[in-house]
Order: structure tokens, then C-alpha cells, then sequence
């Protein structure tokens, strides 16, 4: 690999993790719902640099695209804090 390209994965597995952190401790669930969304799209980049565009695809749209619309509609129905 290139050195651009292993720069990059780095900063986007430290993206990720940051990313992870943030789901875990935020009490507000519509961050932690659009943090997950970010993950969820550094994680099909990554598998697109890993030339697996098919799982990248899917993960794009599932991971990214559907879950996170999901889980905003049951958030619209619910509270958005979490109870301490």
C-alpha cells in the first residue's frame, strides 16, 4: 500500500474510535444514534480501501442509511436523554 492510504486508514480507524467513544458515554441518544452513523460509514470507506466494494456498499446502506433511520424514528417516539 501507499503511504497516503495506510495515513489515511489510520486517521479513519482513530476517527472510528473516537467515534465509538462518543456512542458509549454521550447521554443524549440522538448524538450517540448520529455517532454511530459515523462509524458506520468510516467502517464501508475502510472496506472500500480494502477493495471490498460489495460489503462497503452494504454496510453504506444498512449499517449507515437504514439503521440510523430506524433508530431516529423510534427516538421521535421516545425521549431523547437517557435517565440517569
Amino acid at each position: 500500500m501507499a503511504p497516503f492510504v495506510l495515513y489515511l486508514s489510520l486517521a479513519l480507524a482513530i476517527l472510528m474510535i473516537v467515534g465509538a467513544i462518543v456512542v458509549v458515554v454521550t447521554k443524549d441518544l440522538l448524538v450517540a444514534v448520529i455517532a454511530s452513523a459515523v462509524v458506520d460509514l468510516v467502517l464501508a470507506i475502510l472496506f472500500y480501501i480494502l477493495q471490498a466494494p460489495d460489503v462497503a456498499i452494504t454496510q453504506a446502506a444498512i449499517g449507515a442509511g437504514l439503521t440510523t433511520a430506524i433508530f431516529v424514528v423510534v427516538l421521535r417516539k421516545t425521549e431523547r436523554f437517557e435517565d440517569d
